[in-house]
C-alpha cells in the first residue's frame, strides 16, 4: 500500500503560531469573502493558489476569489474518470469567471494504470487508485506553493468536523504551509444561498439527486436521510481520498445522523 505521513501534522507555517491562533478565532465571525480577501491580499503570501472539484461550495469560493484576484490559479485533479457533466461545467464556470485552470494529473493514463495495476483499481483498491490519481499530483503542485484555498465544510463529513478554517499543515518535514479553509462553518444552506444571491450555476449532476461529486466510479446518488458524502466511496469505511485527511486504518462510521 502507497501511504504517506500524516500530512495534518501542527507545524510552523509562515505566520506564527499564535497570529495562526488569533485569526482563527478572528475568522470564526468574519465572512468567507473576508478571510478570501484576507488571503490574498492581507496575509503577505505570495505563493498561493486555490484548488476546486467544481462543486457548489469551489464555485462559491473561485466566484470570492475571482473577484479580488482574477489571475489567481486554480487547481484541478483531472483524474480519467470524471463525470462528463463535471467537465463540460468546469469548463463553462471557468470560461464565464475568465479563471485560468491548471490540470493536475498523475503518472498514468487511465490506460496505463489498467494495465500496471489491472482493470478497475478503483474498485480493487480506491485508496491506492486515489493516491495514484489526487494525492500525489496535488502534493507535487503544493510543492511550489505556501498556501493553498479549499472549499469545504465542516458538517459535510465526519472527518471535516473539527477542521480549523487556518490549517497548519505539512507535506513532508520541514516543509510547511498553510490550507485555507473559508467556507468551514457554511452549512450547505448558506452554499445555495450564495449561488443564488450571485446568480451562480452549478453541477448538474446535483439535480438528478447526487449531493458530493467525485469521480465516476466512485460516486453514486445520495438516498433520503443520508449524510452529504454518503454516495462517495459508497459501501466502503472511506470519507477521503487522502488529500485533507491522511488515510487510518479505520474511518469513522458512516452512519451519521443527517446534517441539517
Amino acid at each position: 500500500m502507497l501511504r504517506g505521513p500524516d500530512r495534518r501534522v501542527p507545524v510552523h507555517t509562515l505566520l506564527p503560531d499564535h497570529e495562526v491562533r488569533a485569526l482563527n478565532e478572528r475568522f470564526e465571525n468574519t465572512t468567507p469573502q473576508e478571510i478570501v480577501r484576507w488571503a490574498l491580499e492581507n496575509s503577505g503570501i505570495e505563493r498561493i493558489a486555490l484548488a476546486s472539484a467544481f462543486q457548489a461550495e469551489g464555485t462559491c469560493v473561485m466566484h470570492m476569489a475571482s473577484l479580488i484576484r482574477p489571475d489567481i490559479e486554480v487547481l484541478f485533479l483531472e483524474t480519467g474518470f470524471h463525470f462528463a457533466e463535471t467537465l463540460a461545467f468546469k469548463e463553462q464556470f471557468a470560461d464565464r469567471l475568465g479563471i485560468a485552470v491548471t490540470d493536475l494529473v498523475g503518472a498514468y493514463t487511465v490506460e496505463q494504470q489498467d494495465a500496471e495495476f489491472g482493470d478497475r483499481l478503483y474498485e480493487r483498491d480506491p485508496t491506492l487508485c486515489c493516491e495514484i490519481n489526487k494525492v500525489r499530483p496535488m502534493f507535487e503542485a503544493l510543492q511550489k506553493l505556501d498556501a493553498w484555498i479549499t472549499a469545504f465544510r465542516r458538517d459535510s463529513s465526519p472527518t471535516r468536523a473539527k477542521a480549523p478554517i487556518l490549517d497548519r499543515y505539512e507535506l513532508e518535514p520541514g516543509r510547511p504551509m498553510l490550507k485555507i479553509n473559508p467556507v468551514a462553518n457554511w452549512t450547505r444552506r448558506d452554499t445555495l444561498a450564495y449561488l443564488e444571491d450571485n446568480d451562480l450555476p452549478s453541477n448538474p449532476l446535483y439535480d438528478l439527486g447526487y449531493a458530493s461529486i467525485g469521480c465516476a466510479p466512485c460516486t453514486r446518488m445520495r438516498f433520503e436521510g443520508e449524510p452529504e458524502r454518503s454516495g462517495r466511496w459508497a459501501g466502503l469505511s472511506k470519507w477521503e481520498c487522502g488529500i485533507h485527511q491522511r488515510e487510518a486504518a479505520v474511518q469513522p462510521d458512516r452512519t451519521v445522523v443527517e446534517n441539517p
